[in-house]
């Protein structure tokens, strides 16, 4: 058996299609890696089985941590390509060990029920709209899918997306809701929002519509924390806020989200009226933060009128007749000026 036939072997027995046959075979080579003088892992590829164990656990936070396989000096006279199969299998049996540990395998794909959980997959072309036992509503986007207990009962509703989903959580301050992905935690007490995070992905994204909503670093999560109280090293979202997690940088940053959306409408047609009357007004409007020197642009007077553009072109169009430029900064906009140098807009 070559290296890459036993792998094909290991993923069927993984996912319950091997035959009698097969599934024997791959006892054999566990019974046989159990028998052997030894088998040791390299540093670097046990970092990458922890990881990879953490990813694909139904409940991970639950599951105890994963053990460092004893090392041992394996006889040279084996093939590489064979420890490198037993070093699989250690891999498998693990996985095998942490899954009963949460209490039993999880459903097949499709939406069926099966020993408290359910598992939704969106095969389609199309998104995909779900609803939840607490009547929470989820829009499953196309190869996205999502796992919960079927009855989300307990102190905590927690669900496990792999992909994108954009989420309406039916609102009980007493149970918080949780979105478990694969670098992120959101929680949030009711309210609406959009996660963003593929297995093969190296970012993770978290977008508010409305209300407000917890986000943090999946590993070393605090999963008590909530809107109210959030963690410490987490991050808390208003609409039109996101946040971007990189998996390369372990960073959790606050940003706006790429199309601000109006919340409250205002009235954004001005004849020579200050400039700190006009940011205001867009303030209110997006729900935005927009810092600048009060006292640079206390006497300055501006005639602008907005319409449908966006949020950020408005604020260049208010900058350019200004004379000053802006910048972003933890879902803030800092507008930079010298003071009144009013232009008008070409």
């Amino acid at each position: 058996m070559t290296e890459s036939e036993f792998h094909l072997l290991l993923q069927r027995y993984l996912d319950g299609k091997c035959t009698p046959a097969e599934q024997a075979v791959v006892e054999q080579w566990y019974n046989r890696l159990e028998e052997a003088e030894g088998v040791a892992l390299p540093a670097q590829n046990q970092e990458a089985v922890e990881d990879a164990i953490w990813q694909r656990l139904p409940h991970p936070l639950v599951a105890p941590a994963p053990v460092a396989p004893q090392v041992r000096q394996h006889p040279a006279s084996q093939p590489a390509w064979v420890w490198w199969a037993a070093a699989l299998l250690v891999f498998a049996l693990g996985l095998g060990v942490l899954f009963t540990y949460v209490q039993e395998p999880l459903v097949p794909l499709g939406g069926v029920a099966q020993g408290g959980w359910t598992r939704h997959r969106n095969t389609t072309q199309q998104e995909q709209e779900l609803q939840l036992p607490d009547g929470s509503r989820v829009t499953l986007h196309p190869g996205s899918q999502l796992q919960y207990p079927t009855s989300l009962a307990g102190p905590k509703r927690e669900v496990y997306l792999e992909g994108e989903a954009f989420f309406r959580v039916s609102k009980n301050p007493a149970r918080p809701f949780l979105v478990f992905s694969k670098q992120v935690v959101t929680t949030v007490l009711g309210t609406s929002f959009r996660v963003k995070d593929y297995a093969d992905g190296v970012k993770a994204s978290v977008a508010v519509s409305e209300g407000k909503v917890s986000v943090q670093a999946r590993k070393d999560a605090e999963l008590d924390a909530t809107p109210t109280k959030p963690a410490v090293a987490g991050v808390v979202l208003l609409p039109n806020q996101q946040a971007v997690y990189s998996a390369t940088t372990r960073q959790l940053r606050r940003k706006l989200v790429e199309k601000p959306v109006v919340l409250t409408a205002q009235a954004l047609e001005f004849d020579a009226r200050p400039v700190p009357e006009v940011l205001t007004a867009l303030e209110k409007a997006y729900g935005v933060t927009i810092v600048y020197d009060k006292q640079k642009l206390a006497g300055c007077t501006v005639s602008i009128a907005f319409y449908d553009e966006p949020l950020l072109e408005k604020v260049g169009l208010l900058c350019q007749s200004l004379g000053a430029y802006y910048s972003l900064s933890d879902a803030q906009i800092i507008i930079h000026s010298s003071g009144c140098q009013t232009r008008p807009i070409e």
